[in-house]
């Protein structure tokens, strides 16, 4: 049996709806608020300011990146700047030791050199393990007046180089065999015929010679 319709029933039925329209309406006003004046002056500033930090952050690896390949880049060194740098940090070089008696025996070979002393042999006695010095430099001059010009060159020459004078001299009288006693080392200073009579070097004939080489003509 059909439902009967009244005008009455038919008019509830159309304003229901309005009714739940209104109601959704009024929810969704109180859910989103109207946006006043001042909010729309802000948000164009809001996005702005969205839109910058987007930017920058997008922008942020490429920086990185252009910085790694800026300090990955290799630094050219110039040959100056290479020796420059070598230079500073280089290590002084250590002084060699000075030998007291090496200074003294080259200083005595010089001044007989000077006055064109012959046969200079120079005799390390060390090794022998009983000789009065540690060294003895012989050489001759072919008169007494040579002789006595290389005894004084001698000592000249160590005086002036080495501020020293010898412990003991002898033989300057006659000049056949002068002796300058330097302590560890003697000089010995012949006239050619008393050295070949003495031959002092024979008489240490173990010990190790160094023949100097003359510079001039006999």
């Amino acid at each position: 049996m059909a439902k009967k319709v009244t005008p009455e029933t038919k008019e509830t039925k159309t304003v229901a709806p309005k009714k739940a329209a209104a109601k959704k309406a009024k929810t969704t006003a109180v859910e989103k608020p109207a946006k006043t004046a001042k909010d729309k002056v802000a948000a164009p500033k809001k996005a702005a300011a969205k839109a910058t930090l987007v930017k920058e952050k997008a922008a942020a690896p490429k920086k990185a990146a252009a910085k790694t390949v800026k300090a990955d880049k290799p630094v050219k060194v110039t040959p100056a700047k290479k020796a420059a740098t070598k230079a500073k940090t280089a290590k002084p070089a250590k002084k060699a030791a000075v030998d007291p008696e090496q200074e003294l025996l080259n200083a005595i070979i010089d001044g007989m050199l000077d006055k064109k002393g012959h046969q200079i042999l120079v005799l390390d006695l060390r090794p022998t393990g009983n000789s009065v010095a540690d060294w003895f430099v012989i050489c001759h001059g072919t008169s007494n007046t040579q002789a006595d010009a290389i005894a004084d060159s001698v000592e000249d020459t160590v005086r002036k180089r080495l501020n020293e004078k010898p412990w003991h001299t002898e033989g300057f009288q006659n000049a056949e065999w002068i002796l300058l006693d330097y302590v560890n080392v003697v000089v010995h200073v012949f006239q050619e015929p008393i050295r070949d009579f003495y031959r002092l070097e024979d008489l240490w004939a173990d010990a190790p010679t160094i023949k100097i080489e003359e510079s001039f003509s006999k």
